[in-house]
């Protein structure tokens, strides 16, 4: 548990024998660090020398279900920092939605190693108007988007132009689900995800 000004958050460590990096990643306004590619990315990732940490907002260890304004989840994200940080080690500020778009806004000023977004929220449904981007944009740090292809949050062909990395994950929903019709099982899926993250978080080790 960690305290922060905006209530207790919660860190829960899966670490690298040799870990030579953190990925953090927080969850989205709907769900929490049992999402599937957080789990996949828990997983998966120290075994390849990768500390991960499933950062819970304040908001979900006190049990409510609607997340809070952006800026109180910037608030609580910044209250965990100095925890994720104690390991020594760089740090990679992630998240998936909502959890996203807190490690873009605050990636700068807390000196994050890189971003690792997971279904960026570019936009609300139907909404591409109410674009998002230039929090993305403005992330001032080597950053990967690893998003679904089918993303009504915003389609891999929907994002502007700029100095990030984009992976699509074939038929992928907002929660990475695909329809059975793709012929991509739901562990391909995920194997999609956590490929990507490695071979991104290994270059932005070197």
């Amino acid at each position: 548990m960690v305290e922060t000004d905006a209530g207790d958050a919660r860190v829960t460590w899966v670490r690298a024998k040799r870990a030579r990096l953190v990925l953090a990643v927080s969850h989205g306004a709907g769900g929490g660090i049992e999402a599937r590619d957080l789990r996949a990315i828990a997983d998966a990732l120290p075994a390849d020398g990768f500390t991960v940490a499933l950062v819970e907002q304040p908001w979900r260890v006190a049990g409510k279900k609607v997340a809070p304004a952006p800026k109180t989840l910037d608030v609580g994200w910044r209250g965990v920092w100095p925890v994720l940080e104690k390991p020594g080690l760089p740090v990679v500020a992630g998240g998936r939605s909502a959890g996203a778009r807190v490690a873009c806004r605050t990636a700068t000023e807390l000196g994050a190693a890189g971003v690792l977004a997971l279904s960026f929220p570019l936009h609300p449904p139907g909404r591409p108007e109410k674009s998002r981007a230039d929090e993305l944009l403005a992330a001032g740090v080597p950053t990967l988007v690893v998003q679904g292809g089918n993303d009504p949050f915003g389609k891999p062909e929907e994002f502007p132009e700029g100095e990030y990395e984009l992976v699509e994950v074939p038929y992928g929903d907002h929660g990475f689900a695909v329809p059975k019709r793709a012929g991509i099982t739901p562990e391909e899926t995920l194997r999609v995800i956590t490929d990507a993250v490695r071979t991104w978080a290994r270059d932005l080790r070197e």
